[in-house]
């Protein structure tokens, strides 16, 4: 723990050094992964319910060592018992009198003990045979497991949040930049006509018109630079930071394409490691081991005892006339389990029928998964395609508006061709980028459901 916060520590202090001229804290994808599993509150949580749980493993073993108690007790007799003994008793101890009586005369008895009674002393039990508890600690590791593996299912969810949004936020900054770029020539354009206007060789309704192109698309920026806002504070939240940190994306949508088609032709499509999977068949293995603990309780359970106490018997004041008198023993306890109404039988039922159930629920879970990895596969080489297409698309729309502002430039295009043609190649950067952020959310969703994340294992 202490190396993880000293990595971490070291790397916010490079990060922060490296942008310290901007006041502005630039993060890679793997700097927020990094981050995010270092300071989000439910990773710490995961790790704080792993040691508990150890502790809890802990505790079941402690009931294999003997069970070791001191205790006292003090009793003050307001009534002594009285015991009566027949003649014949009498005369089988040797004595001559007795409490027998004759006619109506009433019997006499004995008084027995004292009016202050003391007993104090060790007692101890250990387990010998137990097979129940046996089983029980074997439960307690399926436990830990169990844990473990929703651990690694947490920091798999939180990884493909941190992703999504990341790119997210990619694509409302490059959707942002493309708008602007848009909104500059927009604004250029009517700074032509304006001059054309007061040199009297453009309408005012041509002036109107390009000031409206400029003015329609302030409220897409507006909606960018707030997606931007939202998206970083999400992102913030993911990481466990303070809202009043200011953020930044060191990379962006175009720097992720080099290397993802690789990415995509070398990627795995087992189920070995999904989360939900290992989840399941844990749970299999908790009921299978949940049924041994039932079986158990069939079984005979020995236990020892053993005990050494100190006994006083005083008559008038509690506080004086002690006479301790020391007594101990030990002994062996087996119990054999016979009859409790069928209550054993049919909890060991309902494990049976239990575990079986499992057994449908995992087939029906792969049957699913199995769609899922299929349907974000089909979404990687749809991706793929879009993206070639729209990457195709931006070049013949880049040579669309050259060619168009050369015309406009010598009077051969009108304004509304040219606001056309514009307007068509922002639409094809837009689509362009949307393609790349499908195709990087695809693959983060598959890894996702392959649970093969090199962060979460």
């Amino acid at each position: 723990m202490f190396k993880r916060n000293l990595l971490m520590t070291l790397l916010l202090a490079a990060v922060a050094l490296g942008s310290q001229a901007q006041d502005v804290m630039t993060l890679s994808l793997d700097d927020c992964i990094k981050i995010a599993l270092n300071d989000n509150p439910s990773i710490k949580i995961n790790e704080m319910e792993l040691e508990r749980v150890d502790y809890a493993k802990k505790e079941v073993l402690g009931k294999l060592f003997p069970e070791i108690s001191f205790s006292g007790q003090y009793t003050r007799n307001i009534a002594l018992q009285t015991i009566y003994i027949d003649a014949g008793a009498m005369g089988a101890m040797g004595g001559a009198t007795g409490g027998e009586t004759t006619g109506d005369e009433k019997p006499k008895g004995m008084k027995m003990g004292r009016e202050n009674t003391y007993t104090t002393g060790f007692s101890a039990t250990v387990p010998i045979i137990v097979p129940s508890l046996w089983k029980t600690i074997k439960l307690s590791d399926n436990e830990i497991l169990q844990n473990l593996e929703t651990s690694r299912a947490n920091k798999l969810a939180l990884v493909n949040k941190v992703k999504n949004a990341y790119y997210a936020l990619l694509l409302a900054q490059d959707t942002k930049r493309v708008i602007e770029h848009n909104h500059s020539t927009a604004q250029n354009h009517a700074a032509i006509y304006q001059k054309k206007f007061e040199l009297g060789t453009a309408s005012e309704f041509d002036v109107l018109r390009a000031n409206v192109a400029v003015t329609n698309l302030e409220p897409s920026i507006l909606d960018a630079d707030n997606s931007i806002k939202k998206l970083k504070l999400q992102l913030k939240v993911l990481m466990g930071m303070d809202a009043t940190i200011e953020i930044a994306p060191k990379e962006s949508l175009d720097e992720f394409k080099s290397t993802m088609y690789e990415h995509a032709l070398n990627a795995d499509t087992s189920l070995v490691f999904n989360t939900d999977l290992k989840t399941l068949d844990l749970k299999t293995d908790h009921l299978n081991k949940a049924l041994d603990v039932q079986k158990a309780s069939w079984y005979p359970t020995l236990t020892g005892s053993a005990n050494y106490m100190w006994n006083s018997m005083s008559n008038g004041s509690p506080f004086k006339n002690f006479m301790w008198n020391p007594m101990s023993s030990v002994g062996l306890t087996l119990a054999i389990p016979l009859f409790q109404g069928g209550q054993r039988y049919f909890k060991q039922k309902q494990a049976e029928i239990a575990v079986r159930e499992m057994k449908w629920r995992r087939e029906d879970l792969e049957r699913s998964l199995h769609t899922q990895v299929q349907v974000q596969i089909d979404n990687l080489n749809k991706s793929i395609k879009q993206i070639e297409s729209n990457n195709a698309g931006v070049k013949q729309a880049i040579k669309a508006s050259e060619i168009k502002n050369q015309s406009f430039n010598i009077g051969a295009a009108s304004f509304i061709e040219l606001r056309d043609t514009d307007d068509a190649l922002m639409n094809a950067q837009l689509s362009y980028y949307q393609a790349i952020y499908n195709y990087l959310v695809a693959d983060s969703d598959l890894e996702f459901v392959l649970g093969n994340s090199n962060y979460a294992n």
